[in-house]
């Protein structure tokens, strides 16, 4: 992570503070793919938003999955051989392996390590690790105390339910005067990691509660899913209504320092594509554009051949490339108050291009219209600002032939598309442009 996002302005302050105090909250809560800790989360969310909460019981199938059982855990420890806890959930939840099943032993120090799981290289910090399908247990704990454990007996106590339940989600939809649909889809079962994902649950909440006060062209869905499990679940319950999805974002990461990364869908022009290569040049400074692959987050299930939907997914620093990924380091330091606001403002960007991208026709094709006498140039040029627009105003005349959108018109006059929508808004008060129904 080189990149630090731009000084934020008082608006963005205060928004920024109040997506950070979200995250502050969802940090401490304990989640996996199922279970309370998932319901919590949605509860908190719920707050703010009205969810609708999915319950889908075990083994319900999910194309080549099914639901797994639900997992809670009440307490989680080891005891060393003087009687002193050396590792507790209830200090941290990282501590105990994601899915372990519950045990009451004693056992000599060669026999515990095996079921323990610490980082050489990042000596100080706790890993984060999962077993949904496996029937066993483990603890998580830093290299360095793992290093200093005694020969002796230690006792290992994990009270936990692994038993037939539900997998939870939480979804909720805005219509729009249209029954084209906008995505927005974030993980839901990360425990006590800031950036991975209480940043991703943090803005999708806000930018849902920002977008549900706008008139709104597209309607907007938001799901709130388990890693993986939760997806497949959402889209084998919703194969009928995916051909509505116009485009969709994965959001994830969204509060390190790092540079806003956009990963573009499988087929790689979509409109999300094109949208946010668009706006990301627009915005200036850092950012980056990456190719596909089939592996991340959840947009590798949008995307598989079967579905091959149009969503792209949105980070900062992407998974795996910041030394704190998947560790106890992932915390409150890490996330910053000013890269949650900017991601909020990108994706906000990311709508309003999609709100007011249209497609249009000119109404006075032959040759070149008079400008002046509307009121669309100045009577004195060389303002940088109206140099800009004017220029616009002539690529929309030219390029709003009904099989040019504003967006297309952007990117190939590499204008701003706020510029260029702008110019259109113009074009059409004083009666030179229609939009394309067709």
């Amino acid at each position: 992570m080189t990149a630090e996002p731009a000084p934020a302005r008082s608006g963005e302050s205060a928004r920024g503070a109040e997506l950070f105090g979200l995250v502050e909250q969802l940090v401490p809560i304990n989640r996996s793919w199922t279970g309370a800790g998932v319901r919590a989360t949605l509860a908190l969310l719920g707050r703010r938003l009205p969810l609708e909460v999915h319950e889908v019981p075990t083994g319900t199938r999910a194309f080549d999955w099914e639901v797994p059982r639900e997992w809670n855990v009440r307490e989680a420890w080891i005891e060393g051989p003087d009687g002193v806890r050396i590792v507790d959930v209830a200090e941290h939840n990282l501590h105990l392996v994601g899915y372990s099943i519950p045990v009451s032993e004693r056992l000599s120090l060669q026999e515990l390590d095996e079921h323990l799981h610490s980082l050489p290289d990042r000596p100080g910090d706790i890993p984060y690790r999962t077993s949904y399908f496996g029937e066993t247990w483990g603890f998580c704990l830093a290299h360095e105390l793992r290093e200093r454990l005694p020969e002796g007996e230690y006792t290992v106590r994990i009270d936990a339910t692994l038993a037939d339940g539900f997998l939870t989600y939480g979804e909720l939809f805005l219509p729009g005067e249209t029954a084209e649909e906008i995505l927005f889809t974030t993980h839901v079962c990360h425990p006590s990691m800031a950036n991975d994902n209480a940043s991703g649950l943090a803005v999708a909440t806000v930018l849902a509660e920002t977008l549900g006060t706008r008139r709104r062209r597209y309607g907007y869905r938001f799901l709130f899913t388990p890693g993986t499990i939760g997806s497949l679940v959402w889209l084998s319950r919703n194969e009928e209504r995916l051909g509505r999805i116009r485009a969709g974002v994965v959001l994830a990461c969204l509060g390190d320092p790092g540079a806003l990364t956009w990963k573009r869908s499988r087929r790689g022009d979509t409109l999300a594509d094109r949208v946010f290569e668009r706006l990301l040049a627009d915005r200036g400074g850092d950012f980056s554009i990456r190719d596909f692959t089939p592996y991340g987050y959840d947009e590798r299930q949008f995307c598989s051949p079967g579905l091959d939907l149009p969503v792209g997914r949105l980070t900062r620093t992407p998974n795996g490339e910041y030394p704190e990924y998947h560790t106890s380091a992932d915390d409150l330091t890490l996330v910053r108050p000013e890269a949650l606001a900017d991601s909020l403002a990108a994706l906000l960007a990311f709508v309003d291009v999609l709100e007011r991208d249209r497609t249009f026709v000119n109404l006075s094709p032959k040759g070149e219209p008079q400008l002046g006498r509307r009121g669309l140039y100045s009577a004195t040029g060389g303002a940088p600002r109206q140099e800009g627009f004017e220029l616009a105003l002539l690529w929309v005349l030219n390029q709003s032939d009904g099989q040019h959108s504003l967006l297309d018109i952007a990117a190939r006059s590499g204008l701003a598309f706020s510029t260029v929508a702008d110019a259109a808004d113009a074009l059409t008060d004083v009666g030179l442009l229609a939009e394309e129904r067709g």
